[in-house]
């Protein structure tokens, strides 16, 4: 029966230089530019919000700058950064909006294609979805 031993070392190396190209790269928020990458990303998505027909309509009576100041407080949070997001909870800012999947998918899209389109690397850009992803219970909730 072979031994484990070398199987055990390789998969430990590997962990130990997967946790030093991390520590290399910096934190999420580093990773999506700092404060100027998440601006960045942010402009580009509300952008494509505005030009999405099945959705500009949710921003009808909404103050835009705000929304986009909460944003970018909300995603530099997200990503470790030092901001915190002191806006509402994502349940009470969308519980009479009437979201169905169609509209929260769409809207991932958009935000999928700002960081694409801002040049986010796939682990950063899959890394920032996923915490993203956690708020769909919760945006989604009918009260």
């Amino acid at each position: 029966m072979p031994s484990l031993r070398p199987l055990l070392i390789t998969l430990l190396v590997s962990i130990l230089l997967a946790g030093c190209a991390q520590q290399r790269q910096g934190s999420l928020y580093q990773q999506l530019g700092g404060d100027a990458g998440i601006s960045a990303i942010v402009e580009d998505f509300t952008l494509r919000l505005a030009d999405d027909p099945e959705i500009v309509g949710f921003f009808a009576n909404t103050n835009i700058d705000l929304f986009v100041a909460s944003l970018e407080q909300q995603l530099c949070e997200t990503s470790d950064g030092p901001c915190r997001y002191d806006g509402p909870p994502m349940d009470r800012a969308h519980q009479h909006m009437g979201l169905t999947d169609a509209h929260f998918n769409a809207v991932v899209g958009h935000m999928q294609q700002a960081l694409i389109d801002q040049g986010i690397p796939p682990g950063p850009r899959n890394q920032l979805l996923g915490r993203l992803a956690r708020l769909h219970g919760d945006i989604m909730r009918r009260q």
